[in-house]
């Protein structure tokens, strides 16, 4: 009964802010029609001409709580598929929630741990520092060593309620592939499957802390790469599925940028130092931290003229096989050096056009889409912005954008807003090109 309750409060969300009007009518079906119109009976409706469609669907999304936000947050990244006015508007989403109280987070911790709270903690602060849909975080000091550190606790009962959520996405993705070959071709119902994927790997800290961890050994490998990224240590033995405890770390937040100039922080170097974080996780590791938003991103400022970052929060990352990493670079670099021909043969040799796709027609399209980016000045290039629209063409050709290059367009676009922001005169091309002609030209070929 409960479920039935909760599916009708979300038609009504969807009623209510006129969200089918924004699908052709033939992808719901007239029963689908039917029920909508008399779940949206006596809901007062959202003006249609004074918001947009990416500001209703925004906006239903924060009505239906945490669950859809996560969700929106991870459609505003599908750019190849995503008209751009409602993907910027999905991007505004915050996830953000009332937190759960302190004496249910120690008794998380104490089941979670098989340990009394009082052995491990000398000090534990019941107010989190940040509560969002999954988990909270709280500072605390361990009693071992009185090492600072903050704790990871997963909200009691999300497990239930994210389960609940799935289904009731699966039904509707199937429903509209059913009805719609457009719906078909965007693969709506392997959208919700890169959902659950996501979202239930933020509801196992192991995982997290693995990550962390992986994350943490590759920038140790030298002194060159500690120098550019701090990640904090794990506490291996305070750390399950459902708490992490890890080293607490202090330094500026990325996106405040008045605080790293009144430190003295040189910000050209700051800027080019992320880009090379992003080429060297990405082609070097083959391990990229994606979800490098300002939040989980600060700066540690000891000595400002060479800034390194401290990277937070790595429960969603990214690898790409060998052969696409390989594929993506030449055709970036290709793209960039204006040769469609090349681009072309490059997509074909992937595998990831048909061979039945005509050459000319794709490189026709290729040319139409890029030559426009490249009217702007060079510093203005955008590697996310020619990564995305390289992918919406050549999914007009039949071409299926896996996982991690959606990982890998969503984390360059966020790389490439923090750079500008931070320097707005960093020329991404200058500072990448380098590095790209090296890797490819060590992997000429891709079979080696």
């Amino acid at each position: 009964m409960s479920s039935l309750l909760h599916m009708l409060s979300i038609l009504r969300t969807v009623s209510r802010y006129r969200l089918a009007a924004m699908l052709p009518a033939e992808w719901l079906g007239r029963p689908f029609q039917a029920v909508l119109w008399l779940c949206g009976l006596g809901a007062q409706k959202v003006d249609t001409d004074a918001r947009s469609e990416g500001e209703r669907l925004r906006l239903a999304l924060q009505e239906l709580g945490p669950i859809y936000i996560k969700f929106g947050q991870l459609l505003s990244t599908r750019r190849d598929m995503l008209p751009v006015e409602i993907a910027d508007q999905l991007a505004l989403l915050q996830d953000q929630v009332e937190p759960f109280n302190g004496a249910a987070a120690k008794s998380i911790v104490e089941r979670s741990l098989n340990g009394s709270f009082n052995e491990i903690f000398a000090k534990f602060d019941v107010e989190p520092l940040a509560s969002a849909s999954v988990a909270q975080v709280h500072a605390a000091t361990l009693k071992q060593d009185n090492a600072d550190v903050v704790v990871k606790i997963i909200r009691p009962g999300i497990d239930k309620q994210i389960e609940q959520d799935i289904k009731l996405l699966y039904f509707v993705a199937r429903l509209l592939e059913r009805h719609s070959s457009e719906a078909r071709r965007l693969h709506m119902v392997d959208v919700v499957a890169d959902y659950q994927s996501v979202i239930y790997g933020e509801l196992d800290l192991k995982q997290e802390a693995a990550n962390t961890s992986q994350l943490k050994h590759n920038f140790e490998a030298s002194d060159e790469l500690r120098a550019l990224l701090h990640v904090p240590a794990i506490y291996w033995d305070y750390t399950s599925e459902q708490v992490l405890v890890m080293e607490r770390v202090y330094g500026i937040p990325v996106s405040n940028v008045e605080q790293l100039r009144a430190a003295g922080t040189n910000l050209k170097r700051l800027a080019e130092r992320g880009v090379e974080i992003f080429f060297t996780q990405v082609f070097e590791h083959n391990f990229f931290h994606a979800d490098m938003h300002p939040g989980n991103i600060f700066v540690e400022t000891k000595d400002p003229e060479y800034p390194r970052y401290i990277a937070l929060d790595c429960a969603i990352m990214g690898s790409l096989p060998e052969i696409d990493r390989y594929y993506v670079a030449r055709i970036l670099l290709g793209a960039l050096d204006r040769d469609y021909r090349l681009v072309t043969r490059l997509y074909q040799e992937s595998g990831w056009l048909s061979a039945d796709v005509q050459p000319a027609a794709f490189e026709s399209l290729i040319r139409s889409v890029c030559e426009p980016i490249f009217a702007k000045p060079l510093a203005e290039l955008s590697f996310g912005t020619l990564l995305i629209y390289l992918f919406q063409a050549a999914r007009r050709f039949g071409m299926e954008v896996q996982p991690a290059q959606v990982l890998l367009q969503k984390t360059l676009v966020n790389i490439e807003g923090l750079g500008q922001q931070l320097y707005p005169e960093l020329d991404l091309w200058e500072t990448a090109k380098p590095f790209l002609d090296r890797w490819t030209r060590e992997r000429y070929s891709p079979l080696k």
